[in-house]
């Protein structure tokens, strides 16, 4: 598994709760904030996305919305409607439907999207979801991102057919739309942004993505800085340097953070003894693991496991 797939995994838990959206005439709605990542995408029809003190984002079919933060945001079928006027949504049961204010007239305009989120399991939030915007637009253009807007297409069949085996594509298909929507997002950014820092040049900078990789893989070894550089044809303070401005963390803080994010999963998806998970994650006792477990999360790894 390469890095940027690491990433992905570590910024999604489980599978998206979701629904298929509609709205017609004077239609709209509200979702506060959450821990998690909520999405839109767009199938049909035109709508405007609002954020608090922010200008409306006209959306248009095919278009594809991230809020890696759970932010706080509102859909509606004009752009001045009050945030705070607009009726909440508290849950998002998968496959529901959310019904239009009034029924769908198609001589007037309407919308029709899939909605949901993806929860987040408390733990270090990696350096590439800081990283990111409250608001990843990646909006559908000819001739650009055409996984992305294949997979827009094949979700829209799926939503709009109730095909058989829907229930276990339209996950699947969710997923495939986040990934490529943030490979487009990466992709736009490192040609805007060419020659700067960030998770984008980290990626394509040879030595620290070749860093990267052995840190991904080996993270239960013994790493030093001066061993990561000497790996990647670096002295230890141009290593150290680079490695910090791009990716927004020392080297072996970013290890360390990512040894723990690799234990949490392993506390939630394995009955591993606590020294087990321990080694497995590069920590010599579970004393010592423990203790940086604590640090980073604020609780145990015992309770952590225990708590849903």
């Amino acid at each position: 598994m390469d890095v940027f797939s690491d990433v992905i995994g570590s910024i999604r838990a489980g599978r998206p709760a979701f629904c298929r959206t509609s709205g017609s005439g004077a239609w709209g709605r509200s979702f506060d904030d959450f821990t998690g990542a909520g999405f839109h995408v767009l199938l049909r029809g035109a709508c405007w996305l609002l954020l608090p003190g922010r200008t409306p984002l006209a959306l248009s079919p095919g278009d594809v919305v991230l809020l890696p933060h759970g932010t706080r945001h509102g859909l509606s079928e004009r752009p001045d409607r009050p945030l705070a006027d607009l009726p909440r949504e508290t849950s998002l049961p998968s496959g529901a439907v959310l019904r239009p204010e009034v029924p769908i007239d198609p001589a007037v305009a309407h919308a029709d999207m899939v909605c949901g989120a993806y929860e987040l399991v408390l733990r270090p939030l990696h350096p590439f979801l800081r990283a990111l915007p409250d608001v990843v637009h990646v909006p559908a253009r000819a001739g650009r991102h055409p996984a992305l807007r294949a997979a827009v297409d094949l979700l829209a069949a799926d939503v709009a057919d109730a095909l058989p085996g829907a229930d276990a594509a339209v996950p699947a298909l969710i997923d495939l739309v986040v990934i490529y929507t943030l490979r487009a997002w990466l992709q736009d950014e490192a040609e805007r942004a060419a020659g700067t820092a960030g998770w984008w040049a980290a990626l394509a900078d040879p030595a620290i993505a070749e860093a990267l990789q052995h840190v991904h893989r080996e993270f239960s070894r013994k790493w030093t800085v001066q061993e990561l550089g000497e790996a990647v044809g670096l002295s230890r303070t141009a290593f150290t340097r680079r490695f910090t401005s791009m990716v927004g963390q020392p080297p072996l803080v970013y290890l360390t953070n990512w040894r723990l994010g690799r234990a949490a999963q392993l506390l939630r998806e394995t009955d591993d003894p606590l020294a087990l998970v321990a080694r497995q994650v590069g920590y010599g006792s579970e004393f010592a693991f423990a203790n940086a477990f604590r640090r980073a999360f604020g609780v145990s790894p015992g309770r952590f496991r225990r708590v849903p």
